[in-house]
């Protein structure tokens, strides 16, 4: 098994990306192959045409167009005014109880069931029950029960007792916000930025979210360096693009504290495959193309679809929950290339990357430590790596 201490590296405070290349497209890309382990190169996203249409195979490219939800949550306990923020994870609809959400929630004081919150556009934590009653109430939560590491609530409007009736993608427009991981905030009031800016919303969604795909609560980051003009060139080189939807939650923010990686118990995240992606899979298989998967959360979507694919898949598509954890070792059933960002140290994500090559971590890690030297830019808003066949 392999230790979770060999997943640690170094990373100085200032290459953590606090706000995304400009253009998308101009993001540093770092080039490396699975078959040549002395194949280094260092170029821009932008160069991916070329880059690919070098290679002696023909590539269908894989994205992840499920879209990010503005599921950062801020508001007032009904109780005491304090303020209260939280994530949305996922909703829930019951017969009996309506419209029910799981939500992850931190608040200054202790949270029990029967307790409310109130929930308000742009409400600081702080601010007072009376001030808050001014801003525009939008939405209720009332805590039914807790779980491991969020809260089941029901959703009610402020002024009834009703259950709210509009869809989710609405609600959360109302009250919700950009989910930006923990370290952007971090590292930009550490570098003396605001931490929320208007232009997240934009920022951290891909060009091709499909908003009939909206239920991820963080972005599939690799996808966010393709602009519109890019994947025109990459169709011009011949690189067809498939899609496939991976919802990404709560599991992206949990921490690996087992001593293994393989100890880590992973998260489940709802995917749907559509015929003509697992058509693509196929030809694949036949030997008439290459998988370039845009995104760890498209590979761990591929690599949840069996070697052998029944008929039925094919014409139907492939609906299912991921719930693989990819490691050095793994058998790779589907994918021949990735496009990825670079990840945090102890993450399951590095360890999925690292499983890519032969030499595994080890080898990953020191790629990491020349990118290092070079000043990429590291995670979510930061730069790129392409692992080649």
């Amino acid at each position: 098994m392999l230790p979770t201490s060999a997943l640690e590296f170094d990373l100085p405070q200032r290459l953590i990306a606090t706000r995304p290349a400009e253009p998308r497209d101009s993001a540093r890309l770092f080039v490396i192959s699975r078959s040549d382990p002395e194949r280094r190169e260092h170029a821009l996203v932008r160069d991916l045409p070329e880059i690919l249409g070098r290679a002696s195979d023909q590539f269908t490219m894989v994205c992840n167009v499920s879209g990010v939800l503005r599921a950062r949550l801020r508001g007032v306990r009904s109780d005491t005014g304090g303020g209260v923020t939280g994530l949305f994870l996922e909703e829930l609809r019951t017969e009996r109880d309506g419209r029910l959400w799981r939500v992850m929630l931190k608040s200054g004081g202790r949270l029990a069931p029967g307790r409310t919150i109130e929930l308000h556009p742009h409400v600081s934590p702080g601010t007072s029950k009376h001030e808050s009653k001014h801003e525009g109430s939008a939405l209720t939560l009332e805590l039914l029960s807790r779980e491991t590491d969020a809260w089941l609530t029901k959703v009610r409007t402020p002024q009834s007792d009703a259950a709210v009736d509009d869809d989710l993608s609405s609600l959360l427009e109302r009250i919700g916000a950009t989910p930006l991981p923990p370290y952007i905030l971090s590292a930009r009031r550490q570098a003396g930025e605001s931490p929320a800016d208007a232009q997240d919303r934009a920022w951290y969604q891909t060009v091709y979210a499909d908003s009939a795909h909206a239920a991820s609560v963080a972005a599939p980051t690799a996808g966010l360096h393709f602009t519109h003009e890019l994947l025109d060139r990459l169709a011009m080189q011949g690189v067809r693009r498939r899609d496939v939807a991976l919802h990404v939650g709560r599991g992206t923010f949990k921490p690996v504290e087992s001593a293994h990686i393989e100890e880590h118990p992973m998260h489940a995240e709802r995917y749907d495959i559509p015929p003509e992606t697992m058509g693509a899979l196929s030809e694949r298989a036949a030997g008439s193309t290459r998988i370039l998967c845009v995104g760890t959360t498209s590979a761990r979507a591929l690599e949840s679809v069996p070697t052998r694919i029944p008929d039925e898949p094919l014409e139907r598509g492939l609906t299912g929950e991921a719930r693989i954890l990819i490691t050095p070792g793994h058998q790779w059933r589907h994918v021949d290339a990735l496009l990825t960002n670079f990840h945090l140290p102890r993450s399951t994500l590095l360890a999925m990357v690292g499983a890519l090559l032969p030499e595994g971590v080890e080898r990953l890690l020191e790629h990491y430590r020349e990118a290092i030297s070079m000043e990429y830019r590291f995670f979510s808003y930061g730069d790129a790596m392409l692992v080649l066949p």
